[in-house]
């Protein structure tokens, strides 16, 4: 066994195969991307060797995980042979700390002939690599535009033209505004989506521009961190400024085939900020089947709300006038005014 830094562990964790030892509800809240669960313990077992140090002493919680582990190692090295599919590459292994957990795992797979390395400071150690990511400089270009700008298909666009891109709202399983949860998979705690967040910046290349794109600190409700979000608002805003009613029949075509039940649970959530006529007849417009003009009040709302966080950011944006959400043209226009 070898005991290996965070970032030698993750470079590794490319190709090899990395297993979670944690408890099951430790991994579920948050992990490193790409990890299996591989618990050693169950969320009740780990409660028990947990008081049991507490209250007996380290020599009584050790007796007691072994009890647990015991009859659990042949399944878990018959686990790994199964997941290599006969392939001799590295099993990576961590705990919280690198501690007990992990040592006692990669003990027995080193044992029985894997080749194994632990990650020194466990999770711990990778979550401190996570922040420490947010923390360092980026040439960052933040793609505005009202809502209803297709902002993401550009994006998507943009990645595939070769430019680099973090699409936050995929990370975060939202899509920002009030409808941005509809249909989509619940999202990742805080923890994860940062987690998801740092990996993908480190896999870029911080010296070339890297393509985000503008939004509140809170996406749905996870927050974007207070360092990246901070760069972000002294980085130069590419604005799309398209024409209101071709955004409003974008926002029809895209969110209007949702069922009625959660466009209107949605817009009660922000029954407070939108104002109470507001809500009503937006709501009252989805029930008479009329979603162009319940969305038109939404789309108003969201405009002026996106143009009050402009304010003090004037020097950083570059507005590019184009007549239709399309993807395609518009990154060209992009290419066109900025880039080249």
């Amino acid at each position: 066994m070898k005991r290996i830094e965070v970032n030698e562990f993750l470079e590794l964790a490319k190709t090899a195969l990395v297993l979670d030892v944690r408890s099951p509800s430790e991994y579920d809240h948050a992990h490193i991307p790409g990890a299996i669960s591989f618990p050693l313990f169950t969320d009740d077992e780990r409660k028990v060797v947990g008081t049991a140090y507490k209250q007996e002493g380290r020599e009584t919680a050790i007796k007691m995980g072994l009890d647990y582990f015991g009859p659990k190692m042949r399944g878990m090295v018959e686990s790994v042979e199964k997941r290599l599919h006969g392939e001799k590459k590295p099993v990576l292994v961590h705990c919280w700390r690198g501690g007990m957990r992990s040592g006692g795992v990669a003990w027995l797979l080193d044992l029985y002939g894997f080749e194994v390395f632990t990650l020194e400071g466990g999770y711990k150690a990778f979550r401190n690599w996570v922040l420490a990511e947010f923390e360092k400089e980026y040439m960052l270009k933040v793609l505005g535009g009202y809502t209803g700008s297709g902002k993401t298909e550009v994006l998507q666009e943009l990645k595939i033209k070769g430019e680099q891109v973090i699409d936050m709202e995929h990370l975060a399983s939202h899509r920002g505004s009030a409808l941005g949860g509809i249909n989509l998979p619940d999202q990742p705690s805080q923890e994860m989506f940062e987690n998801l967040f740092a990996t993908e910046l480190a896999a870029l290349d911080s010296k070339k521009r890297i393509w985000l794109e503008d939004e509140s600190q809170r996406i749905g409700d996870r927050n974007i961190p207070n360092s990246i979000f901070e760069k972000m608002q002294e980085s130069e805003i590419i604005f799309l400024d398209i024409p209101f009613e071709k955004r409003l029949n974008y926002l029809v075509e895209e969110y209007g085939k949702f069922p009625s039940e959660k466009l209107i649970n949605a817009i009660l959530r922000i029954k407070k900020r939108l104002g109470g006529m507001e809500t009503k007849n937006a709501v009252n417009y989805l029930i008479e089947g009329n979603t162009k003009e319940s969305f038109r009040i939404l789309l108003g709302y969201y405009d002026k709300w996106y143009w009050k966080a402009l304010i003090g950011r004037d020097k950083w944006i570059h507005k590019i006038e184009v007549e239709n959400v399309h993807a395609v043209e518009n990154v060209a226009s992009v290419i066109k005014n900025r880039l080249e």
